[in-house]
């Protein structure tokens, strides 16, 4: 059930700040320009519900709230999910007043996303833990049909990744997977020095756009998937040798486009080439 925060007079900081914490990959952002950029990095429509991931102390989310959306803000932290069931609602009770929130104390990993939204259309955002973060968009890919949008910060190196076109060596399988449901964007780095404590590395911030036609692939996604996988699993080689374990017919094995090595392919050839291959009498 959503929470509706008033304004109350007893408004105050919480006595013991959220600490981050190694193992789960935290670095908590501090700075509020960057927050208010990445909570416009969405579109707001086309939903009325967005989760976010990782919300930590709250810095991104109080720009959410102020969206008139419908807000679920999921942590596995537990120190924070009590900062912001209690402390963050009496901070901020002026500006959020009306607001809707929902606090969910989860694993995004492994929590059944249908018992929050249902069947109900919903965004992703938030400043992703660094340790699971391409873990959290091959999951959103098995949730597209409700996901028409997802926003957010990742190591700057993951997230280049992620929007890059072939022919570059940080193309890979979450480039094709995420390109051929989304149309993906970078959109701007952040340095380290806006988060306490500080990484050691750049960030970035992306945004991923389904596709109007993201169901009509022309081949299955799951065999899209394999061959992908497969593919880069031994980028180095060509695609005859890499995938080789198919089994594939003679005829087939001989076009040119076997000669090349997966990084060469675009989104729209390996998605011809997933659909040659399901047609190939020599695997059926």
């Amino acid at each position: 059930m959503k929470k509706k925060f008033k304004k109350t007079e007893n408004q105050h900081r919480a006595d013991d700040p959220v600490k981050a914490k190694k193992h789960l990959g935290q670095h908590f952002l501090k700075d509020e320009t960057i927050a208010r950029k990445i909570a416009e990095t969405l579109s707001y429509t086309g939903y009325s519900d967005i989760l976010e991931i990782g919300p930590g102390t709250g810095v991104l989310t109080k720009y959410l709230l102020r969206k008139d959306m419908n807000i679920t803000a999921m942590d596995l932290d537990s120190e924070s999910i009590v900062y912001l069931n209690h402390s963050f609602p009496l901070e901020y009770a002026e500006q959020m007043e009306g607001c809707n929130l929902e606090v969910v104390e989860a694993d995004f990993l492994k929590v059944d996303l249908s018992t929050l939204f249902s069947d109900k259309p919903f965004a992703i955002t938030g400043n992703f833990p660094y340790n699971i973060s391409t873990q959290i968009v091959f999951k959103m890919l098995e949730w597209r049909d409700q996901v028409p949008e997802f926003t957010g910060m990742f190591q700057k190196e993951v997230a280049q990744r992620i929007c890059e076109p072939e022919g570059s060596k940080a193309y890979g399988i979450l480039s094709v997977l995420a390109q051929a449901f989304y149309d993906a964007e970078y959109l701007f780095t952040v340095p380290p020095s806006v988060f306490n404590p500080p990484p050691k590395v750049d960030s970035g911030v992306l945004r991923l756009t389904r596709k109007e036609n993201y169901k009509d692939l022309a081949c299955s996604p799951e065999a899209l998937y394999k061959v992908v996988k497969m593919a880069f699993q031994q980028r180095r080689k060509t695609l005859r040798n890499s995938l080789k374990q198919l089994e594939l017919s003679e005829a087939f094995r001989e076009s040119e486009i076997f000669n090349l090595r997966p990084e060469q392919l675009s989104v729209t050839r390996f998605i011809e080439l997933t659909r040659a291959i399901e047609n190939d009498p020599g695997i059926n």
